[in-house]
């Protein structure tokens, strides 16, 4: 079954994904709270959040870009006029979760990293594949002879 897609420019594309990664950043506004101290009335600016930051996901992405399934912006992303795009907005929110691999825990990164297919395992690569090719290097010359002891060695 055909699903039904939203329609994109390239540069309107780009625009709305980067337009999901600054909501997802959050909103807030600065309030200055006084703090009473004994020797000074000191003035601290406070983050008061309007809107809490939220995670970068595939599904966030999917619906603020107009999807209406994780299943049509899947097709579209495979097969649509402007997959590239979308591949590399899927990539910015891999490179999301990879950063928190560098945080405490980090199984529920681990987790989503391998739902987008990340394997731990480095691939096996057959020997008909290019990048598997060894080298063969015949050594014709080496220079000097070694010494064989320290006599022989001279400064």
């Amino acid at each position: 079954m055909k699903l039904k897609h939203p329609k994109f420019t390239a540069t309107r594309l780009n625009q709305l994904i980067d337009d999901y990664f600054i909501h997802i950043q959050g909103e807030y506004h600065l309030e200055e709270k006084s703090t009473p101290t004994k020797s000074t009335k000191k003035a601290i600016d406070t983050k008061i959040w309007d809107r809490q930051p939220e995670p970068a996901t595939i599904t966030g992405l999917a619906f603020f870009l107009g999807f209406s399934s994780r299943q049509s912006f899947d097709e579209y992303e495979t097969s649509g006029k402007h997959a590239q795009i979308l591949n590399r907005g899927r990539l910015r929110i891999e490179a999301e979760y990879e950063k928190k691999l560098h945080q405490q825990p980090a199984s529920g990164a681990i987790f989503a990293l391998r739902s987008m297919g990340w394997n731990e395992k480095p691939e096996e690569r057959s020997p008909t594949d290019p990048s598997s090719k060894t080298l063969k290097v015949k050594i014709l010359e080496t220079g000097p002879t070694p010494a064989s002891n320290e006599k022989e060695v001279s400064l």
